[in-house]
């Protein structure tokens, strides 16, 4: 059963307050897929946890921040909220057990990168940063 969206408000806000764009629907995440054709494209599967909270997106902000190169898109589904755009997201790389939360990064079109959830946990955000900087400069123009 979803959240309230009251409760998801803040999680939700904390990754579009630094441009990302909210997939709800799997029209959404289709016409989004298209335009990730080209060029760098990083997914996050948000979601209502410690883990979330704490580690994946403060690790996603300081890495846009301190990042030489970003990404060209920024999208996210809220796992366990916004069912149909989760499901038709993760059907890009079914053969990814789900994890939430977790992170994708498409170039042109193609999986290139993931972080399940347990490469997230455990760990602080400075580390999480690490990681996806190092990502948006192998796979970044």
């Amino acid at each position: 059963m979803p959240y309230s969206p009251l409760l998801i408000k803040p999680m939700r806000e904390e990754l579009t307050a630094v441009g990302f764009t909210e997939l709800l629907s799997a029209e959404d995440v289709d016409r989004a897929m298209e335009e990730a054709k080209s060029g760098m494209t990083l997914v996050v599967f948000n979601f209502v946890d410690g883990c979330s909270a704490g580690m994946a997106r403060p690790g996603i902000r300081l890495a846009l921040d301190n990042g030489s190169k970003r990404p060209d898109r920024l999208l996210s589904v809220f796992a366990e909220q916004d069912l149909e755009a989760t499901a038709r997201m993760r059907s890009h790389f079914a053969d990814i057990p789900p994890s939430q939360p977790s992170m994708a990064i498409f170039k042109d079109g193609e999986l290139v990168y993931f972080v399940p959830r347990h490469r997230i946990e455990g760990r602080d955000a400075q580390a999480v940063a690490a990681d996806l900087t190092a990502a948006f400069d192998e796979f970044g123009q």
